[in-house]
């Protein structure tokens, strides 16, 4: 059974950090490209970041500079590193594995999401 469970959320003031962890299992994780997802209050789906089998990182644009995304493939573990976090950061963040080793393909799996909170 694949799992991913997502951890690591909580309150922050504004400028502050946090790291966000996913542990997976049932699945070869390291084979697989893995992104984070994010759904802000009353809003849809954004993709945040996304790292490939190979570690190449690929970032949206709002977060440029202040989120770094990696994975230990010994630990099963995908990382999401979030600095200088701001008020618009606010949302549940949900880590995902993607069909192929790149993060351009669809989405298989889905963890429970954690929930991370910005005040200002």
């Amino acid at each position: 059974e694949v799992q991913l469970v997502e951890s690591g959320g909580g309150l922050v003031q504004s400028g502050g950090s946090l790291r966000l962890s996913c542990a997976a299992s049932g699945f070869t994780f390291s084979i697989y490209g893995m992104s984070w997802v994010r759904q802000a209050p009353g809003k849809g789906l954004e993709w945040v970041s996304g790292i490939t089998s190979g570690g190449s990182t690929a970032y949206v644009d709002s977060v440029k500079g202040r989120f770094t995304i990696s994975r230990d493939n010994a630990k099963n573990t995908l990382y999401l590193q979030m600095n200088s976090l701001k008020p618009e950061d606010t949302a549940v963040y949900f880590c995902a594995n993607h069909q192929t080793n790149g993060v351009s393909a669809g989405i298989i799996y889905w963890g429970i999401g954690t929930l991370v909170i910005v005040s200002s």
